[in-house]
């Protein structure tokens, strides 16, 4: 899916990854790109159409999929991240408020938004996941177990979008530099870097990107003995 000529949906665009994806999708020629945001005065890159989309409100995704009836490329980046573990107190409910953000934000806007793809011939869905998705420890428990959700809405998706030609592309990637990992003290990636890469992976036509050397790693370990997944912190 090239984003020449593309009209393009990010979500939670104003700032970190999100905001990476935009700028980086403007460059490469986009012909439009709305930026979502809970809070549209936050969304302040020149060039691109600011809307109100909280992507656990089903009132801002419908209004959303209602004026956004061109878009061709949709980038499910929205998320958030809570410390702790599944036995930590306050697990259940941060589990909730971090799966509404997280597996059901996603689902709940392909859903508004492959109708609008299959209209302009397929296009294209990016998901933002995680290594998370594939190696848990407490520090990150409960999120890990959303991205690990996440991935698995992303690969169901891929099979079910098939059909309308719609490429659906996950994008794992260990911690990058941005406000959601400030407070984690880990080797980090540049967010222009590995939304590069992505894109990259986007217009070549790949289904699965593996956005830095950490998710590289973990996911050859994932086949080793014993899988890395099993191996104590």
């Amino acid at each position: 899916m090239k984003l020449h000529n593309a009209v393009v949906l990010v979500t939670g665009a104003n700032r970190g990854i999100g905001l990476a994806f935009a700028r980086e999708a403007l460059a490469r020629g986009a012909r439009k790109v709305y930026a979502g945001a809970r809070n549209p005065a936050s969304v302040t890159l020149p060039g691109v159409e600011a809307v109100q989309l909280d992507v656990t409100s089903a009132a801002d995704i419908a209004a959303a999929a209602q004026r956004c009836g061109d878009v061709t490329v949709l980038i499910n980046n929205a998320g958030i991240a809570s410390f702790g573990g599944f036995l930590a107190e306050g697990s259940i409910e941060s589990a909730r408020t971090q799966m509404d953000t997280n597996f059901f934000g996603p689902l709940l806007l392909t859903r508004a938004f492959a109708p609008v793809l299959a209209a302009h011939g397929g296009g294209a869905l990016l998901n933002v996941l995680s290594v998370a998705s594939w190696i848990n420890r407490p520090m990150l428990g409960v999120y890990g177990a959303t991205k690990s959700a996440a991935w698995a809405l992303t690969n169901g998706l891929r099979h079910e979008l098939r059909g309308q030609g719609t490429q659906v592309l996950g994008m794992h990637v260990g911690f990058v530099d941005t406000d959601l990992t400030k407070g984690i003290d880990m080797p980090k990636s540049s967010p222009d870097v590995i939304v590069k890469r992505t894109l990259d992976a986007l217009e070549a036509g790949a289904e699965e990107v593996l956005a830095d050397d950490i998710t590289k790693q973990v996911k050859l370990g994932l086949n080793a003995e014993p899988p890395v997944y099993l191996a104590a912190a």
